[in-house]
Formats: structure tokens, sequence, C-alpha cells
């Protein structure tokens, strides 16, 4: 969705534009969008990559003892906000580099783009089309986030039961002047639930798009008064948020190597090998894909969300789906990520998962035809069947034991995430929650 502009040009075009303030847009491996703004001014110097920062005081980051960091600016994600009303502002996203001079390995954004260099390496590229759900709670008198849902609405409903319609439709006009192709929005199946679908990219640019799309989402929510929240199950009893992703390999010609006119499915051997190589460490990257202790209760039976690990070239309930489209269009759906989690680094660790099927001619299993949902554990033991981590603190654990998804992530990475995860993991498993105190104030 970006212009490739030089220096010179992007200069003299916010110049032209009549801009004030360039926002510098980094993430941190939390997946949370980090910002510094600086005045036109001293836009040529950011594109002299000369824009120091504290890299000490970001998660993940650095110690204290070594926090020169410096942000070198994608020109090719420049972009005007388009909601500011007076001073114009608009943004880049950069990579971290350290004061050396060399990629900065905590930056997310490079770990991705190594493991792209990786595929590219064999001869691949990959393309991803997220489907990001969300969302929309009523504030209270003081501007906080509540639980109530905005309409009552489900799945394709329109007005005047989604009321949601008039900021989604903002959204959309939102994310179109910022270069985005939306495809479709719609309500989805929850009351208060939405999604907006947006055109497959290039990796690099989808995880770009990813961060891009969640702000842009939130400041428009605002705008209508409303809380968007990515948080993958924000009720109890209800289909939490989900944020699937369709994925596929380009070969450096161009033509898309999951397809095959005369394989089984129409798939190719790349496909299946990708596929086998998913299934394998499926239980160790869900803690990158899914990366909060609230993304488990996502993924429990009876909400559409994965829990078996199993393929299916037609239904929905297994862990990965394959769409019937064939052609360049041939691609393979994973349904277990949520919006949670670092797109850097969730795609960092599905590619190499597949790089290492390709590599290694990992064969997937036998497809699913039935709803897995309804298998006892005799059926799934005989298919060979497993399920994803219970819980955040079991992902991490496989994590710790797959030597391939460490090595997408970096060692650096691998430390500083799981040192989050189970600081999470631990102080969740020390609070006492309304459901115990409901259960147990008056019984015991």
């Amino acid at each position: 969705m970006g212009c490739n502009y030089t220096k010179e040009e992007l200069l003299k075009k916010a110049t032209e534009l009549e801009l004030e303030f360039i926002h510098l847009q980094f993430t941190d491996i939390l997946g949370v969008m980090k910002n510094v703004s600086i005045t036109i001014e001293q836009l040529e110097k950011a594109l002299n990559n000369e824009i120091m920062f504290d890299g000490s005081s970001i998660d993940g980051f650095v110690r204290i003892e070594e926090s020169d960091m410096y942000l070198r600016p994608d020109l090719s994600t420049f972009v005007v906000f388009p909601w500011t009303n007076h001073a114009k502002e608009a943004r880049m996203i950069c990579d971290v580099y350290k004061a050396d001079g060399t990629p900065f390995e905590g930056c997310p954004r490079n770990t991705l783009k190594k493991v792209l260099k990786e595929a590219y390496d064999m001869g691949y590229t990959m393309n991803v089309g997220p489907e990001c759900e969300f969302f929309l709670f009523h504030t209270d008198e003081r501007g906080e986030p509540s639980l109530e849902t905005h309409d009552n609405a489900g799945y394709f409903d329109l007005a005047p039961i989604d009321l949601g319609g008039n900021a989604r439709k903002d959204m959309t006009i939102t994310l179109k002047q910022m270069g985005f192709e939306i495809e479709a929005s719609h309500h989805e199946v929850a009351p208060g639930q939405h999604e907006i679908d947006f055109k497959y990219e290039d990796a690099l640019t989808a995880a770009d798009n990813i961060m891009t799309f969640k702000m842009a989402v939130r400041i428009i929510a605002q705008r209508h008064g409303l809380h968007a929240t990515f948080m993958p199950k924000p009720k109890f009893g209800i289909n939490g948020s989900g944020m699937h992703i369709n994925m596929s390999l380009e070969t450096l010609d161009g033509k898309n190597a999951f397809y095959d006119g005369e394989g089984e499915l129409e798939l190719s051997k790349t496909a299946y090998h990708y596929l086998g190589g998913i299934i394998k460490h499926a239980r160790s990257f869900a803690a990158l894909t899914n990366p909060t202790v609230n993304s488990y209760k996502r993924l429990v039976p009876g909400y559409e969300a994965p829990v078996l690990i199993a393929w299916s070239a037609s239904n929905r309930s297994p862990l990965v789906r394959i769409p019937a489209k064939r052609g360049n269009s041939t691609r393979i759906e994973l349904r277990n990520p949520d919006p949670a989690a670092n797109p850097y680094l969730a795609l960092a660790a599905i590619l190499k998962a597949g790089l290492d099927g390709i590599q290694n001619k990992i064969n997937p299993p036998a497809p699913v035809m039935s709803n897995v949902y309804h298998m006892d554990d005799v059926e799934m033991k005989e298919k060979g069947i497993t399920s994803l981590p219970e819980n955040l603190y079991e992902a991490v654990n496989e994590l710790s034991k797959d030597e391939v998804i460490k090595d997408a992530i970096g060692a650096h990475v691998y430390e500083k995430f799981t040192d989050a995860a189970l600081y999470e993991w631990y102080e969740y498993s020390k609070s006492v929650s309304k459901w115990e105190l409901d259960r147990y104030l008056r019984k015991f």
C-alpha cells in the first residue's frame, strides 16, 4: 500500500503537504506499537537514520548500560493520518538498529525480515491475508471501556440491528484513505463483534498493516464514543476474536507455489510439505500466535475456534482449512492466531514452521472430513489428532522444546518473550477471580 519514495522525494512531499509532525513507529516484543513524534524540521535527520531513543525503557529491549538505539524509517510506509483536524501529521514504520549500525535482534520487524530472507533464499516469498476481528463496547461516563456490547446483532446482520455499522463504515473509509484495499466488512457472530477484511500483501507489509489497522480502528471507535478491543476473549459465553491467517508462498517468478492442477486436491507437494510443517510445529508456535492467558479462553470447544490440530479441505472445525479457490488464490488458512499476537513474530514462526516442512519433506496427516468437535478420544487417537496447548504455561513449555521455532525468533526475543509470558502466567495464577469469589465465598 506504500509508495517507494526516495529521501529527496519524501522531503519534497512533506513540504508540499504542509506536514507539521511525523510519527516514527515501531513495535515492541509484546506486540505493542510505540511511537516517537518529531517536528517536520527533524524529518531530514530521521531520514538520515539519526533519530536515537532509549531502548532500556521498552519492554523486552535492552539493559540501561546498552540503551542507545536508532530508528531507521521504512520510506514505503509513509502515510498521512486522515483523522488529524489541525496540524497535519504523517507516520513511518521503523526498524530498530543498534549504535554500531547493525540490526537490533530484539526488533520484531527485523525478526520477520530474517525469516523472509530464508524463504527468499529457498526461492519463495510469502503472501498473507489476515482476518482481524474486534469488539466495540460502550464507554462509561468517565470514558473508561465497559463490557456493555454495542448491539445485539449477529453474523452478517445489518442496520438497524447492527448499531456498529456507522463506526465500521468510518473505519473502512479511513483505512482506504491510508492506502488499504478493503475487501469486505461485516458484523460478526457475537453481539458487538466486527470484522474488516483487507487484501493480502507480502508478509512484511501485511504485518505492518495489522499494526496500522488496530491503531486506526481504535482511534475511529473512540470518535464514535466506543472502545474497540482486540482482546481475544473479552466476555464469557460468546465467541472470542480471532485473526485467521490466510497464506501462500510465491515462487520468485511470481507463481503460486501451493497450486498444482494435477496434484491431489490441486495442491502441490510444496503445499503439502508446508502444511506438514505447520501441523508439526503448531503446539510450539501457539505461544506466539496466542500470547496471553486470555488467548486460551478463546481456544475452547463450542465457539468456532480451533482446539484440535488437524486440517481439512472443507470444514472449518480443524486448525487448518484449505479454502476452495485454486490457481493463484490457492492458500492455507490457519485459524488459531488471535489479534493479541505480535504479527511480526507470529508470521516469522508460522513461516519458519512451513519452511521446515518443505526442507524436510514433512507430510501432513490425512485430512479430516468430519466435524472434529464431535470426535471422541478413541477416534482422535486412531487418527493421531492432538490438541493445541490448553493455557499459556503449556504453550511456553512447548515453545521451549522446539529449536526450529526458537531459531525463527532468535535467542534475544525468545528469552525476553518467555520471561514476559511466564511473568504474566504467574501473576494470573496468583490473582483471585470473580468466578472464584462467586463459587467459593459463601460455600466454604
